[in-house]
């Protein structure tokens, strides 16, 4: 079976309903007119997606006042990441993706014969397009940086 094609600029994201840390179902229609950022990451408690999760907790703040939402995704069981999010403090949704389907609606790559997320970072406007795409596996932190920075000039070519 081969993945959906890839989402590009301008594509609206799939639609999607996942469970987040504490067992409360998230939808994408819950945040109409809020622009997201949905990182896609491999694996809790792994030194990389420890680092990416905890550096998007220490600038949730600057994401708020731009107005976005950060939204974590994985294939990982919700009590996983409910030990994930509340050792490192996470306040943000950390969503279980069971069977990786919300991130292979979006087309999204996956390693190791597409079992495990790869790790990319998708911005939308606020109508839920696809505003960013930022994929590193390896510059973890990066994925915070690029999109924030991208999110803050969003908000002020929208004023």
């Amino acid at each position: 079976m081969s993945l959906p094609k890839a989402l590009e600029i301008g594509d609206l994201i799939p639609d999607f309903e996942l469970q987040d840390q504490h067992g409360q179902w998230v939808k994408r229609k819950d945040f109409e007119g809020k622009p997201l950022v949905i990182f896609f990451y491999p694996k809790d408690h792994t030194p990389g997606c420890t680092a990416e999760a905890c550096s998007f907790r220490d600038y949730e703040k600057e994401f708020q006042a731009a107005g976005a939402q950060v939204i974590g995704i994985n294939d990982a069981e919700v009590s996983m990441h409910k030990s994930f999010a509340d050792k490192f403090d996470l306040k943000y949704p950390v969503l279980s993706d069971p069977g990786h389907v919300v991130r292979k609606s979006f087309g999204a790559p996956g390693l190791l014969f597409n079992t495990v997320a790869n790790r990319i970072t998708y911005v939308t406007d606020g109508s839920h397009k696809v505003a960013y795409i930022f994929k590193s596996l390896f510059r973890a932190n990066d994925h915070v940086s690029e999109s924030l920075d991208y999110v803050q000039n969003l908000v002020h070519d929208t004023h």
